[in-house]
């Protein structure tokens, strides 16, 4: 049981290291305001849950994303990636810093962070299937257990990132830009490594 938990602990933070960036970065979008916050971790909860559904179901032999289909989930953070940028084109003029978009004052939405952790997850479904499949029921619902505590701790990291002093001004300076540059980047890897391209 114990080496189960280690092994289910090691295989999350190997397949959701480049979350803390973009956790942090939504964090720094919330900018301390309690209910933004939230919005962000019921997001990445809700993302990473249809992960973990579409993991489970492919274990159990369903097929739920074939793995053709993969590679597209690329498209969702491309997608918000730009639309996140046309808003800050759009306000580039703005005099006042609050006036950069209605969408990053108010914080990330629920469905733009469960689609960016959703489309980020490709490669996390493709090490969960065949690690379910050979765990059983039992291993299954323990990996996914271990899962869901350690999401509450990436959130937390993210967070912690985002409220350093330092980081929390690099953030609210820059994160309206870094955010756009990091979610077409994750948008153009998924599609590129996953094959979309035909490269």
């Amino acid at each position: 049981m114990l080496s189960q938990i280690g092994q289910a602990a090691g295989m999350f933070a190997v397949t959701n290291i480049d979350d803390i960036l973009v956790l942090a970065l939504f964090f720094g979008q919330a900018a301390g305001r309690r209910s933004a916050e939230i919005r962000v971790a019921a997001g990445q909860y809700l993302g990473f849950l249809a992960i973990l559904a579409a993991s489970v179901v492919g274990a159990l032999g369903a097929g739920l994303l074939p793995d053709s289909v993969i590679p597209y989930l690329g498209l969702l953070p491309l997608l918000l990636g730009i639309r996140a940028a046309w808003q800050v084109w759009r306000h580039h003029d703005d005099a006042d810093e609050d006036a950069r978009g209605t969408d990053s004052s108010a914080g990330p939405s629920i469905l733009a962070v469960a689609a960016v952790t959703f489309a980020n997850g490709g490669d996390n479904i493709g090490v969960y299937v065949p690690v379910f499949t050979t765990s059983g029921i039992g291993g299954m619902v323990v990996h996914c257990l271990v899962f869901l505590v350690l999401v509450a701790v990436w959130c937390a990291l993210g967070r912690f990132f985002a409220t350093r002093p330092l980081v929390a001004r690099a953030l609210s300076r820059w994160g309206h830009i870094v955010l756009p540059i990091v979610l077409i980047g994750i948008g153009l890897l998924i599609l590129v490594e996953g094959g979309a391209f035909g490269l």
